[in-house]
């Protein structure tokens, strides 16, 4: 049905319309770093409590190391997350844009940011500065858009993630307890009632001390001794008393006592390791004045949390609306959050989506959108995707963007791509007719359309109407299922030779080599056979083994070390973090470290996404 309703719309409409006065050159989003961080944040926080969707961007200092570390058509959904979590945990993110935005029929509302970020130790505890790679052509992009590296390092904004604030509360305490209630402990012994009885009795001492409007002037020194003998402070301008404890328990039965207290306020003095130190009390002189000393410490609370998170206050807010977030490319950009502004990441994709949906439950990725449009077209850039779009469908879209972000920007390309993601998805959502919720629609429902678009991580997902197929399009003349079991990887040819000139030698060596295979350069120092039909990859592999190779070609590559292994093999080279700069001499590390697969090659293997437009071709370069 949406084929037959797009196929018609081409028909009836195949020109894109844009505002006529809409222009990208004009397009404006507001840079903000550490000077303007705090009015950014209170900004960024009512659009996005009042937008529909979220679009994010990042720009990183760099995604893979060598060719053959990319996200390729080879690769499975478990393989591609371990390339991704390598780049995540080894590149650094520069730039952080975050894009809340409305649709409005035709008409786009925006409100773009773009947060410059550097991981520097803020608060001396060791995080989370760090060393990172940097890819010299991805840095090159950046200084080309006006990238000023300069003021990133000097006035980029800081972060912890969710597991460094942890540990950072466990050193220097936690803002959370400065003030705080808690349970009474359960059943009093008589050394808490005599325990409760002395603290009763010095704080009526103390506040009686304090209000005594009779006292006589003393001697500074004699005045500073008995300060210091009864633990009487000053807390800003008014009276305070420090309470030292030795056990948690001590810290509830000081607290309950103080309810007997209107006018005194505790606060708790945290040591290492998040135990408390001290109940210090603050004595207020009215009702008015408690009032104004809590906002006080709510504030100073929330500075506190806000230098100790840094830019992940921006994570946490968009994780709070629970609002559909909109990537590109969504496995590197998420990888790169979990593992920079929630925690480590985990060994698997299952347990990542599970750890990530735990924070943002709803993330949409344009590709696969497109990819529901034009399943066999490649269209796997946001410039490429919008081209296609407009030579095909009428969608207009008029884009609105605030004031707040078009004031305050010098810059005017960076962090360009949040808004070509708000627009592409803005083009989608007409094109495939994404209905908007139904007022009487349960609370954070999202319409069906939307939905089977959800929290997809796997690359090469193909269509909605594939969800459960693990089958692999192969994209040549037609489109094809193939299993990768019928993969076969080869190293140790000589340098230079080409997928051509491999599957010229290969052809016609045996008989299973006469019928349809295909082979493509995966990096310069290996090949990847890809077979037709099922079981022929066995019979190769086991001619390798044997030598059965009737060309006397390949028998002298084979002497010359010419190796072939299975799909098994890459899979444990990920796994096992060998991302050596060539293929083959991963190949080599994992043989030399597992003599035997056989393990890995008695499981099910799934399906991948094969597609020769998108396989390296050294041949072309």
């Amino acid at each position: 049905m949406l084929q037959r309703r797009l196929f018609c719309t081409r028909i009836s409409k195949t020109i894109f319309q844009s505002n006529p006065g809409h222009n990208q050159s004009k397009w404006s989003v507001k840079q903000v770093s550490k000077s303007n961080f705090s009015a950014a944040l209170e900004e960024i926080s009512t659009f996005i409590s009042d937008s529909d969707f979220i679009a994010v961007s990042l720009k990183n200092t760099g995604a893979y190391s060598a060719p053959w570390q990319r996200i390729l058509p080879i690769d499975t959904a478990h393989t591609a997350y371990l390339k991704a979590k390598y780049a995540a945990e080894r590149f650094q993110v520069l730039q952080f844009a975050v894009c809340p935005f409305s649709i409005r029929g035709s008409k786009l509302i925006v409100h773009p940011y773009n947060f410059h970020l550097f991981p520097r130790d803020e608060l001396k505890i060791g995080m989370p500065s760090y060393s990172f790679s940097c890819q010299s052509s991805y840095l090159t992009s950046m200084a080309r858009e006006g990238f000023d590296f300069n003021a990133c390092i000097y006035d980029g904004i800081s972060y912890l993630s969710r597991s460094q604030e942890s540990a950072a509360i466990d050193r220097i305490g936690n803002a959370s307890h400065i003030t705080c209630t808690v349970q009474s402990p359960s059943g009093h012994t008589v050394a808490d009632s005599v325990f409760a009885e002395r603290i009763k009795s010095r704080l009526k001492r103390w506040i009686s001390a304090c209000r005594d409007t009779n006292k006589k002037p003393e001697d500074a020194l004699i005045s500073s001794l008995r300060k210091i003998v009864s633990g009487d402070e000053v807390y800003g301008s008014r009276p305070c008393l420090s309470i030292d404890v030795c056990s948690e328990r001590q810290v509830h039965l000081v607290l309950e006592t103080l309810k007997d207290f209107v006018d005194v306020i505790p606060l708790l003095t945290p040591a290492k390791g998040g135990t408390t130190m001290s109940v210090r009390v603050v004595l207020t002189s009215s009702e008015e004045d408690k009032i104004l000393l809590q906002k006080e410490l709510q504030n100073e609370e929330k500075e506190h949390n806000k230098r100790i998170r840094g830019f992940r206050e921006v994570i946490d807010l968009i994780s709070a609306s629970q609002k559909p977030v909109v990537a590109h490319n969504s496995l590197n950009d998420f990888t790169f959050v979990h593992s920079k502004f929630l925690a480590p990441l985990p060994s698997t994709l299952d347990e990542f989506k599970s750890s990530l949906c735990e924070v943002l439950p709803n993330v949409l990725d344009v590709n696969h959108l497109m990819k529901e449009i034009s399943p066999l077209k490649k269209v796997n850039n946001l410039p490429a995707s919008i081209s296609y779009l407009k030579q095909r469908f009428f969608a207009p879209i008029d884009m609105e963007i605030s004031n707040q972000a078009a004031e305050a920007t010098e810059v005017k390309t960076l962090g360009h791509d949040v808004l070509k993601i708000s627009e592409l998805f803005a083009k989608l959502y007409s094109i495939l007719r994404i209905a908007p919720k139904a007022p009487e629609a349960a609370e954070g429902h999202l319409p069906d359309a939307i939905e089977c678009y959800l929290n997809l991580f796997n690359p090469c997902f193909a269509s909605s109407h594939g969800l459960a197929d693990e089958g692999v399009s192969v994209w040549t003349d037609s489109t094809r299922k193939i299993s990768i079991k019928n993969l076969v990887f080869l190293w140790g040819f000589r340098g230079g030779t080409s997928a051509g000139q491999l599957k010229s030698l290969l052809h016609g060596s045996h008989e299973v080599l006469h019928n349809e295979f295909d082979v493509r350069l995966v990096d310069k120092s290996c090949a990847v056979v890809v077979f037709g039909n099922p079981g022929f990859s066995e019979v190769l592999l086991q001619l390798m083994d044997s030598g059965g190779i009737c060309t006397s070609i390949l028998k002298e590559m084979l002497a010359d070390g010419l190796t072939a292994a299975g799909y098994e093999a890459y899979q444990k080279v990920c796994e096992l973090g060998l991302w050596e700069a060539d293929l083959a001499s991963s190949f080599e590390r994992a043989l030399e470290e597992n003599d035997s697969f056989s393990e890995a090659h008695s499981q099910e293997l799934p399906g991948i996404c094969w597609n020769n437009d998108e396989m390296i071709n050294l041949d072309d370069l």
